[in-house]
């Protein structure tokens, strides 16, 4: 055999020119060669150009048919091995789904990804040919090498969906009485639904009473009969001692009915379940600290801190920095939501320690702490000098220093010089204001807000007013006349919030230093002040454990996620079934992403994004709503069919919640169909008549509706005092927080104080936006926890609901559903006015005021409204 003299050399299997070309090649070239090396280009020319052959016996005849094979093994030589590869891939896929469907067992995504695994698109397998040869190649391509081109344009996942589709309606259809039996009342066709969607990663997205532990018992049953997974490695995590032994009693029940084995399977809480973990991987099982299993954790903080102030000037001079000055602050100078109104000087602004009005929050800064240093101080004093001419009035500068004579100005000017838009001629204003003072020769000194902002403001502050002579005292302890200070229990609260997110994200020091400097510069002072006292009180918590060789829950269940993620032995569980998923935090969502981490593992996470409403104690949210980009491609299905609410309650209560568009969209239906009472607001002439008008509802309910349960929701837990005491035989009568009612219910709920203002509810205290250092933002929706949280409270009821408000103090969510068509409103006081919702802000009420013109219409939401109306 001739072989071609230098240049590349392409080595061809004789068995494919054999077959392109028929006995005539191999009769000439003889079967003893297994390989012929050719140089392309001379055989070509050896062939087409001048006829002869370089082929020891070949006839010239037989040329052409020997230059197409080989151009065709050039061209399925240049693909490589992507059409065989593409054409297995196909079959294999195919076959999947073929199996799945005969078997009616749904098609996992894994499943369907390995089998497409490095199936390449027509366009990217074909791409190293010329058209020119892909036109010549494909007439002689076979007809599964042309079934598997067409196959590459096709949407693989819709034809899983298809197939799963089927597969889906089949098992509805052939396994009804399962369905039907498996709990004591039949499921729904979304709840069984849910149980046959069994794929790798399932999110249900389960309303109020929509039965989510029937889809999660269902599911571990159907399980075990179908052969998915044994009973012994199936793992149920819930929230709650009282919950998880609710799904071992029903898994056991229910399955011994239908004479299904349940041994084997668990149903744990998170936390016993990491504490075993650790046990099992380690030989030492570790103990919870007592202060954290005995929810004294805020407490201990509390103590911590009280240890670092009394051992630690530095730390105590800024902690009550932080509390005193700097417990919330504004973006822009002219920012923040008034709260103040002086009726003598007729001021609409901020209340100051010293009980008196200002008009900026930055100024309301600077008269704190002149309050919190001794220094004795009038705001807007009358300047020394008349200064009135024909565009100004009375000059009145922001402060006035008696005993050393100084004036102050306060500027509202951001970091680049310039004011707020809306504050037209200022700068202009301040040329006036400067030039008076240089005229009279009087001694000003000069703030600006961004200086307040970023903390040092006060330095140069404090060293003009001692060098004018004036002595500052500083004194945390002050007695504080006027605007209530943040308390010390409260930013313990926060800061021990911060420290479940902080660890529950593994969030290290340079983390939080880095997502510091994305912060707005206006911002990272006040953050930066606020890690500094963190980091002490955390290593301070951190040695104390340690001390007492304890964790907490938070270092128990990572420390438990990274033994999982270590040892694949510790992955034993092939379905995990996760209860009250919107509740998870990051710790809790690492500890699960390990469990099931590998082939042929299954997740459902049961949850309701309305009913979030822990995140105070760590939850975070964004892993339910962002589940597949935290655990991978899944399936989510809905429970919208209610068991508990009447239909109008059902109504009520989603209408209000989805009125914030980043709740996760639900058309909730109850069960009993349509109608039932309406929720009733009852408005009251003042706080005092709330336990009177309570304590005559509780009668009327025992009369009319007796052997009833009745759950009293507070959103504080003092709010147990506006319960008269009294007996009420024929009602079972409860008090409970909102928080403490999560996943209980009664037949008549009685909310008994929805009114506005600190304690009120909405609750006052907004959420410190430091928090977002540590886990994802909120969504920005106003009141967005405390909404889910008034959602919780609605949905407990079976029957009926009946809310106490004041006249004129009604909760912003009163006033939402006042508007409400499922909504009646009573006022058995003969004192109290029609409803009128205020036009401006749409959260308060138009009630009555008096004013030395007489009496006229002002919102009920004032000083932070000033709408206002005829009587």
């Amino acid at each position: 055999m001739w072989v071609g003299r230098g240049g590349w050399k392409l080595w061809h299997d004789i068995d494919r020119l054999s077959l392109a070309v028929g006995d005539t090649f191999s009769q000439f070239i003889g079967l003893e060669a297994t390989r012929l090396t050719l140089r392309r280009g001379f055989i070509r020319t050896a062939l087409v150009v001048d006829g002869r052959t370089r082929l020891r016996g070949l006839p010239r005849a037989a040329a052409p048919a020997v230059q197409a094979a080989i151009d065709e093994v050039t061209r399925r030589g240049r693909l490589g091995d992507q059409l065989p590869l593409a054409v297995s891939r196909r079959a294999a896929f195919l076959q999947l789904i073929d199996d799945h469907v005969r078997a009616q067992r749904w098609i996992p995504h894994d499943a369907a990804a390995a089998a497409l695994s490095g199936l390449p698109t027509r366009y990217v397998l074909l791409a190293p040919l010329h058209p020119a040869d892909q036109q010549a190649l494909l007439p002689r391509l076979s007809l599964q090498e042309h079934e598997t081109l067409a196959f590459l344009d096709e949407d693989h996942w819709a034809r899983v969906a298809a197939a799963n589709d089927e597969i889906l309606r089949r098992e509805l259809r052939e396994r009804k009485p399962f369905f039907d039996t498996i709990e004591k009342s039949p499921l729904t066709a979304e709840q069984a639904s849910a149980v046959v969607s069994f794929d790798n990663r399932v999110r249900v997205i389960a309303a109020a009473g929509s039965g989510k532990t029937s889809v999660m018992v269902a599911r571990a049953a159907y399980a075990v009969t179908r052969g998915i997974v044994p009973a012994q490695r199936i793992l149920m995590l819930a929230f709650n001692a009282d919950a998880a032994e609710e799904l071992r009693e029903r898994v056991t029940t229910r399955l011994d009915a239908l004479g299904i084995s349940s041994d084997g399977v668990l149903a744990s809480t998170f936390h016993s379940f990491g504490l075993s973990i650790i046990g099992e991987a380690t030989g030492r099982k570790p103990r919870i600290a007592p202060w954290v299993e005995n929810g004294k954790d805020v407490a201990k903080i509390s103590e911590i801190v009280d240890a670092l102030r009394d051992s630690s000037p530095g730390f105590r001079y800024k902690w009550d920095t932080f509390r005193l000055l700097y417990p919330h602050m504004a973006d822009e100078p002219d920012g923040g939501e008034p709260d103040s109104y002086d009726r003598a000087t007729r001021l609409t602004g901020f209340e100051t320690y010293r009980g008196e009005t200002v008009r900026s929050e930055g100024e309301r800064l600077i008269a704190n702490w002149l309050f919190l240093n001794g220094v004795e101080y009038e705001y807007e004093h009358r300047y020394a000098h008349d200064v009135t001419d024909a565009e100004h009035s009375q000059y009145r500068p922001d402060f006035f220093y008696p005993t050393v004579q100084v004036w102050h100005e306060h500027w509202a000017l951001r970091a680049d010089g310039t004011p707020p838009e809306s504050f037209t001629g200022y700068a202009e204003s301040m040329r006036w204001k400067k030039r008076i003072h240089e005229r009279y020769g009087t001694t000003l000194v000069e703030t600006t807000w961004h200086e307040i902002a970023d903390l040092s403001g006060f330095e140069s502050l404090e060293r003009d007013l001692t060098r004018h002579g004036l002595e500052l005292d500083w004194n945390p302890d002050r007695p504080i006349p006027g605007a209530p200070p943040m308390e010390h229990e409260r930013l313990s609260r926060l800061v021990r919030t911060f420290m479940s997110h902080v660890k529950s994200g593994s969030w290290t020091r340079s983390d939080l230093e880095d997502r510091i400097r994305d912060l707005p510069k206006r911002r990272q002072a006040r953050a930066r002040l606020f890690l500094d006292l963190y980091w002490q009180v955390h290593d301070r918590w951190q040695a104390e454990l340690r001390a007492i060789e304890a964790v907490d829950f938070d270092d128990m269940l990572l420390r438990a996620a990274e033994l999982v993620e270590q040892n694949p032995h510790l992955r034993r569980w092939d379905l995990v079934m996760v209860d009250e998923f919107q509740d998870t935090s990051r710790a809790r969502a690492r500890l699960t992403k390990a469990l099931i981490t590998g082939p042929d593992k299954h997740l459902l996470a049961v949850g309701d994004d309305w009913q979030a409403i822990n995140r105070f104690a760590g939850a975070d949210l964004a892993v339910m709503t962002g589940f597949d980009a935290f655990f991978g491609p899944a399936v989510t299905c809905r429970l919208e069919t209610t068991f508990r609410c009447t239909q109008t309650i059902a109504d009520v209560a989603s209408r209000f919640v989805a009125r914030n568009p980043s709740q996760l969209r639900k058309s909730v239906r109850a069960s009993r169909g349509p109608g039932g009472p309406p929720v009733t607001v009852v408005r009251l002439p003042n706080r005092e008549a709330i336990p009177a008008a309570i304590a005559e509802h509780l009668t009327e309910l025992s009369e009319s509706a007796p052997g009833s349960s009745v759950d009293v929701l507070g959103r504080y837990r003092f709010e147990r005092d506006l319960l008269r005491r009294g007996s009420y035989p024929d009602l079972r009568l409860t008090f409970r927080t909102i928080h403490a009612s999560k996943g209980l219910e009664a037949d008549f709920v009685v909310l008994p104080n929805l009114t506005t203002g600190t304690f009120g509810f909405p609750s006052g205290i907004a959420d410190d936006p430091i928090l977002t250092l540590a886990m994802s933002g909120d969504d920005g929706f106003p009141h967005s926890e405390e909404r889910r949280l008034f959602y919780v409270a609605l949905t407990r009821a079976r029957r009926g609901v009946t809310i106490f408000s004041v006249a004129g103090l009604e909760s912003p969510f009163v006033v939402e559903l006042l508007q409400d068509p499922g909504v009646v409103v009573k006022s058995p006081a003969a004192d109290v006015h029609a409803v009128r919702v205020c036009p401006t802000c749409g959260e308060g009420t138009m009630v009555q005021r008096k004013s030395r013109h007489g009496l006229f219409l002002g919102c009920s939401r004032f000083p932070k409204c000033r709408a206002t109306a005829r009587l």
